[in-house]
């Protein structure tokens, strides 16, 4: 493991097609010369969807809600059998109505009352799993409950929070998922910052997870970055005179880059930790970036066959995996164009911003990361105008840090640098 101070040269080959959860090598994928071939099918597409005389009523069913012991009542929905149906199944809960109030759900947990809400069937099939994960917690030294808020957009964005029950909480950490995975990944990550006298906070980015949305569709990152910012007012509000700190992996650390960005923001977090942020990223050909707005605009939701899931892992740890990858919360399907021209788009803002990042922080990043490029890394340190700043460029490590055989090692590094500035 080697800790950086001041940028030194690092070379790390990326190939040309790469499938991941994470940002760049999907991304660079997406928008591969390979996958400009696929334009004329696209635009054919599109003018064919353009003589359908009509379009399908949008299907809406009520979603799963777990009572206050994971219990559930069900009602029929005669022999159809969805994908939803089979996830909710595996699942164990059944579906009931759904009531979701006008802005905030109360946070709840084992001991507290039901939520529901009418809901789209794939979104409540996610949102059930998700709401019966937190319900379900068994460790008895913390307290997971999950909480429901409406964002101005009127999406419902499904959050989660762990609070040691013994230890004295010293200060917060709101944490943001990457692309295509969920909040509840990080459970582990949350405990160990428990223990240590930090409740954590979660949210499930639109499109992710338990919140609202096309599972793996983001139709503006600006949305999440939006939703991040009301999510920490409330935070905030709940946890007056603590401090507060961000972590963000790939994706979700851009997306809390560009928030603590904004200065209302910068004055109220104390500091933030990226992991594989992914801060740029390079097309494989610069035309590539004049075609990537007029294919998302044409069929925003498309899903390229050229982006699959062939590549190098996100993580030596086998196990770690096969978890992630049967995780029904987790999306695994080809990368939609929109996701991937919102991810190159906020990327390029970040390039062009980054002496705005002023609060401490500390980035790590995988010397071996196929996924987001730890030169990117190494830009964001350099050019950053925070005093209080450290990298860590960690040899032979793959982009998933948290889920890496060494994982403890990287936890702890992290929660170093936290306790020494609580």
């Amino acid at each position: 493991m080697a800790m950086v101070q001041s940028p030194k040269a690092a070379t790390s080959s990326s190939p040309s097609l790469i499938l991941t959860s994470g940002a760049s090598g999907r991304i660079r994928a997406l928008f591969s010369v390979q996958a400009l071939k696929s334009l004329l099918v696209l635009i054919n597409a599109f003018f064919l969807l353009l003589l359908v005389p009509f379009r399908g009523r949008r299907r809406t069913v009520v979603s799963a809600g777990v009572s206050a012991r994971g219990s559930s009542s069900s009602s029929s929905f005669g022999d159809q059998k969805s994908k939803d149906d089979r996830l909710l199944q595996e699942s164990g809960v059944h579906r009931t109505k759904l009531r979701v109030p006008a802005t905030v759900v109360p946070w709840k947990s084992a001991g507290g009352s039901g939520v529901t809400a009418v809901v789209d069937s794939e979104v409540g099939g996610r949102r059930a799993i998700a709401i019966k994960r937190a319900l379900q917690e068994d460790d008895p030294n913390t307290v997971r409950e999950f909480s429901l808020f409406v964002s101005a957009r009127s999406d419902t964005i499904f959050t989660q929070s762990w609070t040691s029950v013994s230890v004295k909480i010293r200060g917060l950490v709101v944490l943001m998922h990457g692309l295509n995975e969920h909040s509840g990944r990080y459970s582990d990550f949350a405990k160990k910052l428990n223990a240590n006298g930090f409740k954590v906070y979660g949210m499930d980015w639109i499109g992710h997870g338990g919140s609202d949305g096309l599972h793996g569709y983001v139709h503006s990152l600006d949305y999440a970055v939006d939703d991040l910012k009301s999510f920490l007012d409330k935070v905030l509000s709940e946890n007056a005179g603590l401090p507060c700190f961000c972590f963000g992996h790939s994706t979700g650390a851009a997306i809390v880059l560009k928030a603590v960005m904004d200065p209302k923001v910068e004055a109220r977090v104390s500091g933030v930790v990226f992991t594989s942020p992914a801060v740029g990223i390079q097309p494989s050909h610069p035309f590539v970036v004049l075609l990537a707005p007029v294919i998302s605009f044409l069929l925003p939701t498309f899903q390229l066959s050229t982006s699959n899931k062939k590549g190098m892992p996100v993580s030596r740890d086998p196990e770690a995996l096969v978890a992630k990858y049967s995780d029904p919360l987790v999306y695994t399907g080809f990368v939609r164009v929109k996701t991937g021209y919102e991810i190159l788009r906020i990327t390029a803002y970040l390039q062009q911003n980054l002496k705005r990042l002023r609060v401490p922080f500390l980035v790590l990043h995988g010397a071996a990361d196929t996924v987001t490029d730890p030169d990117a890394s190494r830009k964001l340190y350099e050019e950053a105008s925070s005093t209080d700043k450290t990298i860590k460029l960690l040899e032979g490590f793959l982009h998933d840090l948290l889920f890496e055989p060494e994982r403890d090692e990287i936890m702890k590094d992290i929660i170093d640098w936290l306790n020494c500035r609580v």
